[in-house]
């Protein structure tokens, strides 16, 4: 289990879990404290990207919160302060850390902070790193789609929705699968429990569907027949036995 526990800063406050050891430190999230010390390779994606470091409890991902769309232009990584409880990293830090607790496949939540500047405050997020694993859109380049993958996902995402996961993008880049062929969703900036229901379900997986368009799943052939379809049937399948069971 996660100990979650809070701790004020000079300008802010910093959340961890009290149960690693060596405890995380605030300057954990601060980017120049691994590059100084070359322990960190900064990688692509999302907005912003993220930092692989070598912490004293092992590889973990570095997250500052970025802005995207439209906003981007007025403030690229500041929001509109309305408490620490509703801040990016702190939301995401409790609900990977409720995730995590009920057995799903997230990376374990580190640490979090944010940093407050009067009406605005800016966050980072540190989660452990997922070893040994590529995104969903790394397997469509590839070509490495097929059906015994196709059911790990389904399945994967079919208990995340039994237990209310609505995740705020679910797309292929945000679904890892690891070299055991195991699946992982990650990056839950502005996702939340709900309760269970088959209109917000439909709606995340038709938000997938469209993520595979745009990485040009359509250019395999038989998507559909080899991946999408047996994704849909493990999902269901899953479903089904979990509300049975």
């Amino acid at each position: 289990m996660i100990d979650a526990q809070v701790q004020s800063t000079q300008d802010g406050a910093f959340l961890f879990d009290a149960g690693l050891a060596p405890h995380p430190q605030p300057d954990w999230l601060d980017r120049e404290h691994w590059l100084a010390q070359a322990r960190a390779q900064a990688v692509a994606g999302g907005r912003g990207g993220a930092l692989l470091v070598d912490t004293p409890i092992g590889a973990c991902a570095l997250r500052h919160y970025h802005r995207g769309g439209f906003m981007a232009r007025l403030s690229h990584d500041s929001y509109l302060w309305s408490g620490g409880k509703r801040t990016r990293a702190f939301r995401e830090f409790r609900l990977l850390a409720a995730l995590a607790d009920a057995g799903l496949p997230v990376p374990a939540p580190v640490a979090a902070r944010y940093r407050r500047e009067g009406l605005r405050y800016r966050a980072d997020l540190m989660t452990r790193l997922v070893p040994d694993a590529q995104t969903l859109s790394s397997c469509v380049e590839s070509r490495q789609l097929d059906e015994t993958l196709a059911r790990a996902v389904g399945a994967t995402l079919a208990r995340f929705h039994r237990f209310g996961a609505w995740h705020a993008d679910l797309n292929a880049h945000n679904i890892l699968v690891d070299a055991g062929g195991a699946v992982w969703l990650i990056d839950f900036d502005r996702s939340r429990l709900r309760k269970p229901q088959l209109a917000w379900q439909r709606a995340n997986l038709a938000r997938l569907q469209r993520s595979f368009d745009k990485v040009g799943a359509r250019r395999i052939a038989d998507f559909d027949a080899k991946f999408w379809h047996p994704m849909l049937a493990a999902y269901h399948d899953t479903m089904a036995r979990e509300a049975s069971a």
